[in-house]
This record gives C-alpha cells, sequence and structure tokens, in this order.
C-alpha cells in the first residue's frame, strides 16, 4: 500500500528529499508527475486518471507535508523500507489503509514512473 503522511506532522520536512520518485510535496505546493520521474507528456496513471505529466496539480495537502499516491511505491524497486518512515521523527509516515497495493503492483509502478 502507499504511504501517507498523517496530521502528526511537525512540517520538519525530513522526508522529502528521501523520496525516489518524488512523491512528497510541502503542504500547500503544486506537484506534477514529471517531478523525479521519466514521465512526460500525456499519461494514464494505474489508477486510470488522464493528465500530461507536466501540468500542475492541486495541493493533497495544505497544511502538512503529503505524500502524491499515484507516485508513492514504498520505495520498493529502490530500498527495504519506505524511507519517509525511516527519517520521521515523530513516526507521521504510516501505511495508507485506503490505497492497498501488491508488492508486484508497487514495482509495475515504479517501473511506470521510471522507464
Amino acid at each position: 500500500m502507499a504511504i501517507k503522511i498523517s496530521d502528526e506532522c511537525i512540517n520538519c520536512g525530513a522526508c522529502e528529499p528521501e523520496c525516489p520518485n518524488n512523491a512528497i510535496y510541502e503542504g500547500g505546493m503544486e506537484w506534477n508527475f514529471s517531478d523525479g520521474t521519466s514521465l512526460s507528456g500525456k499519461i494514464t496513471t494505474k489508477s486510470g486518471g488522464d493528465y500530461d505529466a507536466d501540468d500542475s496539480q492541486e495541493p493533497v495537502d495544505y497544511d502538512v507535508y503529503y505524500i502524491v499516491t499515484d507516485k508513492c511505491t514504498e520505495c520498493k524497486g529502490f530500498h527495504d523500507e519506505p524511507q519517509c518512515a525511516a527519517v520521521c521523527p515523530v513516526d507521521c509516515c504510516i501505511p495508507d489503509e485506503d490505497n492497498i497495493e501488491t508488492e508486484v503492483e508497487l514495482l509495475s509502478k515504479k517501473d511506470f514512473l521510471h522507464s
């Protein structure tokens, strides 16, 4: 499953540089699929959304750092554990129960993001 950042986030920013997919953004910041990936042009995500990879997307959260579910692979294919959770000083990077994915699905998402 993807990782999410809970409301207990203290906005320290330790997690952001650790993400190999650039899936973590500061609260209120717009994001795009091309950040830190090989995606460009028109794409269709694994969740079925159609986007231009370079278009800015609305922030997922305005108050605390957030993780873009369509870009989170739990670091599969890069590290043995999610790096955001490993460095978080308040343990607010937690499994996202609303976005359960298998290891095969996460590795497929990694391949999609970094083809």
